[in-house]
This record gives C-alpha cells, structure tokens and sequence, in this order.
C-alpha cells in the first residue's frame, strides 16, 4: 500500500480544494472522509500515519446536520490510526500499555488533575468534551513515538508537503488583497472557503465576532495578516516554524529548493504580522548568534538563517506600504513594530487586562483553578465564548487558571522534554533547527494560547512524538 499514499494525497489535495472552493457541494466532504478512512483502514499502520500528518492543514469539517457540522474528519482517523496501533503493539492476551517513561507517567498526572478539575467547573460538559478533545489530539502522536527508526525519515519528510500547500495558499491570499476590495475578501474566505473548511459555526464565530485577519492603522488602512488555510494568522506562523526543521533536515542534499524554501517561509510568518511572533524571533536570533559561539557543526548550518528572518522586514515594510483592498498607501509594518511597547495601544491593554485577571482568578483556585474548559469563567463571559478564543493569551498562564498550578508545572515538564532532546540531537540538522524552532514556539506562547487550536496541537505533538524516536540516521 505504501505506493498509494501519493496517489490517494493527490486525490486529496484536489477535492480539498475543490470543496473549499466551491466547485462541489459542501456533501462532497463526506467523500473525502470515505476516501480517507478506507485507506486509512487497509493500508500499514506507517503508511497511514505518514498520510494523516500530510494532511493536517487540510483536514475537512464534515456537514452533519444543519446545527453540527464542525465534527472533523481527523478525529475519526486518528481513532482509527490508535487502534489499528494498540492492535498491532499489544495482544488481548498480554495487554501492556507503556507508561514507564517520563512522558507517560506526566501526561497520565496531567489528564487525573484535569479530571479531577471537572468537579470544580462550573460547566462540566464542557469539561468532558475537552478531555476528549485532547485525547483524541495525543492518539497519533503516541503512535509516531512508538514507530521504529526506520520510519523516522519518512514521518519527519511528512511535515513538507503541506508546508508547500499553505505557504502557496497564504501567497495567494496575499495577492488577492490587490485584486478585490476587503468585503470580496470577507465574503470569500469569510463566508466561502472558511465555512466548507470548518463548518458554520466558525465562520459566523470569526465574521460576525471578530477574527485576526487584519491590522489596521490610525489612518483606516488595512493589512492583510497572512493566515492560509487556517483559523487565524496566530497558528498559520506556528505551523510553518514546527514544519521548517523538516526543510532543514534537507540541507545537506545535492537539491536547492530547501534553500529557496527556508526564507519564504520567514517571510510568510513576518506577513501574519503576529507581534508576539516577531518578538520572539528576533529574540531567538540574538540567542543564536551568541550561541553559535560555542555551538558548533549542525547548529552552524542553521542558526545563520534566522538573519534573513530579521532582514525580510526590510522587504516587508514597502510591501506592507502598498495599497491592499484598494484602501491607498500607508506604513501599516512601522506602526504594528512601534506597537509591540505600546502598552496603551488597544491589543495590549487587552491583553494586559486578561493577565492580571488570569493571574487574579490563579491566586483564589491555585489547585484545580476554574475546570479545564472553563477560561471564559476568569472573564466572567459565557462559556461559549472559548469557541470564539477567549483566552489568557499566555499558553502557562491558561494551563494554570484552567487546571491549576501541579498542572502548570506538569505541562513545563513536558515542553520541556522535547526541548531537552533537541539538545541531545543537535549534532543532526533536524536537531539544531527545533533547539531554534522550539524556543522560538515557547516564547511566542507567552503571548498567546494558539497552541491548544487542534492544527497547531496537531502539528507540535507530532514533532514531539519525532524526538521520541531515535533520529542517528537523521542528516
């Protein structure tokens, strides 16, 4: 079956984008899904794994009915994939599920305090449907850590493909802002391509509610902030740099597209125009350059890149400059970096505001917090509203006022692990680039909780389970 996964991406691609699109009817999905979970079903546990973690940016929403059509189609292969797991790692007669590493042992505590955190949550469904949520994000993580090396390269090769689709569609998304006004645009991506992707609920979340589309300066112009085939502009950038390190791995071939690659999609997290994310990166590019002083072999080979990272913004700004949507000239890029400080500007008055409110709402339930799924309840807003992204924005923060502060500290244990296991990689490409990419990920958290967005998840959990693998043969 290995020779079908091409062919059955292929075929993927295209009705993904034939459905998004509009050019067949939304049902179409359901298609799609069958397509996926036969393959899924008949083809080697390696196989299928490979095809789920190509397809994670295109992951479809599946209509059904009128009032819940946001059930997607990962969640049915991801169980599929776990099962086809335990039934090929462990017989019925000799039934051990691994929990003797450290990483076992820490997410079963995590997931006993987040269920212990149900009975103190004023919405316990709520709750329940997030445990579940979580397990299901972790159920092909777990398989790729339990892959033999012989697998490595093709899993971590996975990660390269829809790096090149969403780095394309978020170009494409980039070019259009010169072709049609913004309410084209909304109606486009808004109400088109948005709700075939992730269902109704969605979209009217992100055109009625807000969304993080656009910036906007004290003259009423507007930017484009680069988001492809995702929610928002915060977990398009965190999907390029988790998938970089794959481009990376590459360098060391005869080919030049890795080269090519690398600062296009530099560029591309610049045009999200995420500010924690540009913070962080610059950040991460004076912690680089002072590191490569004792840090030699791989870690030299990439660390230089990330000056191209802090020289894009020099081609970025005059094409920040041009008119999008028809709205005239500005310097959206030079206000947005002059924002970063600004702590009286809107965004970060906000954000300071939910912080202190986050931190607040820890000191009075530091055990247990609020219940896992509960944020809204720190804002006193409806619960509901986590649909929308109500959020500490501050990944630790969040885990704290959710789950309480043992949970806190277990979920730093468990970042960093993989951090601590790049360490011991970065000997090899793919190494030296998650000791920069990580980091970089970690400190871009601190201003957002973008990682618990199941895409997001779903790509950092399926690095982490790539570390767990032993990667000698790794370049």
């Amino acid at each position: 079956m290995s020779k079908y996964v091409n062919r059955v991406y292929a075929v993927e691609v295209v009705l993904f984008f034939l459905i998004i699109f509009g050019a067949l009817p939304r049902w179409f999905a359901f298609v799609l899904a069958g397509i996926l979970i036969i393959y899924t079903l008949f083809a080697s546990l390696e196989d299928a794994t490979v095809l789920f973690v190509r397809s994670i940016p295109l992951f479809i929403a599946l209509p059904l009915t009128a009032s819940f059509d946001n059930f997607n189609t990962w969640r049915v292969l991801a169980i599929i994939i776990f099962i086809k797991f335990i039934i090929a790692k462990f017989s019925i007669f000799n039934f051990q599920f691994p929990i003797k590493s450290k990483f076992s042992i820490l997410l079963i505590l995590l997931l006993l305090i987040s269920i212990l955190s149900i009975f103190v949550a004023q919405d316990k469904t709520a709750s329940v449907l997030r445990i579940i949520y979580f397990a299901n994000l972790l159920m092909v993580p777990i398989v790729i850590s339990h892959l033999g090396v012989q697998h490595l390269s093709r899993i971590v090769n996975a990660f390269i493909p829809p790096l090149f689709i969403v780095l394309a569609v978020g170009f494409l998304q980039l070019a259009s802002t010169y072709f049609g006004d913004i309410y084209q645009f909304v109606d486009f991506w808004g109400w088109g391509a948005q709700c075939r992707q992730f269902g109704m609920e969605w979209c009217r979340i992100a055109v009625e509610q807000g969304n993080t589309w656009f910036t906007y300066n004290t003259f009423g112009n507007i930017n484009l902030r680069m988001f492809s085939l995702f929610t928002d502009s915060h977990t398009f950038p965190m999907f390029v740099l988790l998938a970089l390190p794959a481009i990376f791995a590459k360098l060391d071939t005869k080919r030049h597209w890795p080269s090519i690659l690398i600062p296009i999609a530099f560029l591309a997290v610049i045009l999200s125009n995420t500010r924690g994310m540009w913070l962080a990166g610059w950040v991460m590019t004076l912690a680089a350059m002072i590191a490569m002083i004792w840090l030699r072999g791989s870690f030299r080979k990439v660390a230089p890149w990330l000056v191209a990272f802090v020289l894009l913004f020099a081609f970025v700004y005059p094409l920040s400059a041009t008119p999008q949507f028809g709205l005239g000239w500005n310097a959206t890029l030079g206000s947005r970096i002059r924002s970063i400080l600004n702590f009286g500007e809107t965004s970060n008055a906000l954000r300071i505001a939910i912080w202190k409110a986050s931190l607040r709402s820890i000191v009075q339930h530091p055990l247990l917090g609020v219940g896992i799924g509960n944020f809204p309840v720190v804002l006193q807003q409806d619960i509901e509203l986590a649909k929308a992204g109500s959020s500490a924005h501050n990944v630790y923060l969040h885990v704290a006022a959710e789950i309480g502060i043992p949970a806190l500290i277990l979920f730093l244990w468990l970042l960093w692990i993989p951090l601590r296991r790049a360490w011991e990689l970065r000997s090899t490409l793919y190494g030296s680039a998650l000791l920069i990419m990580l980091p970089w990920i970690y400190g871009y958290l601190l201003t957002d909780a973008a990682l618990f967005d199941e895409r997001a998840f779903l790509i950092f959990a399926a690095v982490y389970g790539t570390l767990s693998i032993n990667q000698s043969r790794l370049s």
